[in-house]
């Protein structure tokens, strides 16, 4: 897709100008995962909020959403179309307001809680972020995983620990033991903390193969839910499965301080460092201390 920003918020997709309907409308299904709960929060009728997502993927020329279980989730395109939006917002939105950039995790994590700050909150993968990081974009970058921080020996503040859980089909082989995991085969996900897993099972001299990689966890999901003897490695705070490698994958979902002039985004790190470590502790993280 070729996408350009057109207007005060409007893109330009293929030719085609999307308005910021479009936005309020992925932005909310993102949260909500149900058509009927968005087209309640934008006070619309389920009809026309379908829609209006159904005029879209026939002008993309892609699916934007995806039935999973009872729910309605984005796609990999719906994603990248979200996340052009929300790059764009960044880019002219006042200065007053906190603009947040980084992984799908922990960027979700502080979309789940009540903050009384204003912010902005673009939600990719962790290189992508910390791209829009180096280029000035955003106040506070956040990791799923510090990876990248260790490796340039930047600061970073923790603010709550998340480990992964082994997720497949309920038709696929029990695993009952590390052992089990010989010879099995795994969809990764890029930008995840999956490099801990996949770690752990060359320290206990586990042959595995990696099939398929996505960019996004709920893609992962999909597909090993949907498939016999395929397997992922999933965050615990979003997806139920498997425990077996609690301890080897545990980590810190961590912020750092971008735009250390702005008085808010230390306000805001200590908010998410004190205040807030309840209701973090309510979204299936462990807070810290």
């Amino acid at each position: 897709m070729k996408i350009e920003s057109k207007g005060l918020i409007s893109l330009e997709i293929n030719g085609e100008i999307y308005d910021y309907k479009l936005y309020q409308s992925l932005d909310s299904l993102s949260r909500t995962k149900s058509q009927r709960k968005s087209a309640k929060e934008l006070n619309i009728s389920h009809t026309v909020f379908n829609r209006r997502l159904l005029k879209a993927e026939d002008k993309l020329g892609v699916k934007i959403t995806q039935k999973i279980g009872n729910g309605t989730h984005l796609t990999a395109d719906g994603l990248k179309l979200l996340e052009e939006f929300r790059k764009y917002l960044i880019q002219i939105e006042k200065t007053s307001s906190i603009n947040i950039a980084g992984g799908h995790i922990s960027t979700g994590l502080l979309e789940s809680i009540e903050t009384p700050f204003d912010i902005n909150i673009y939600s990719s993968n962790d290189e992508d972020a910390f791209k829009l990081a180096k280029r000035g974009v955003v106040d506070i970058l956040t990791l799923d995983d510090p990876l990248i921080a260790y490796e340039r020996d930047i600061n970073f503040m923790p603010i709550a620990y998340d480990y992964l859980v082994l997720v497949s089909s309920p038709k696929s082989r029990n695993v009952e033991s590390i052992s089990d995991l010989e010879g099995l085969d795994f969809v990764g996900v890029n930008g995840s903390a999956q490099r801990l897993a996949w770690n752990s099972l060359r320290h206990y001299d586990i042959k595995f193969n990696i099939k398929d990689t996505v960019n996004s966890q709920f893609d992962a999901f999909k597909i090993v839910r949907n498939s016999e003897n395929l397997y992922t490695f999933l965050n615990a705070s979003y997806f139920k499965g498997n425990e077996l490698l609690k301890y080897d994958t545990q980590h810190v979902i961590s912020v750092i301080k971008v735009n250390e002039d702005k008085p808010e985004v230390d306000e805001f790190v200590r908010y998410l460092l004190n205040d807030a470590q309840k209701s973090i502790g309510k979204q299936g993280f462990t807070p810290m201390g």
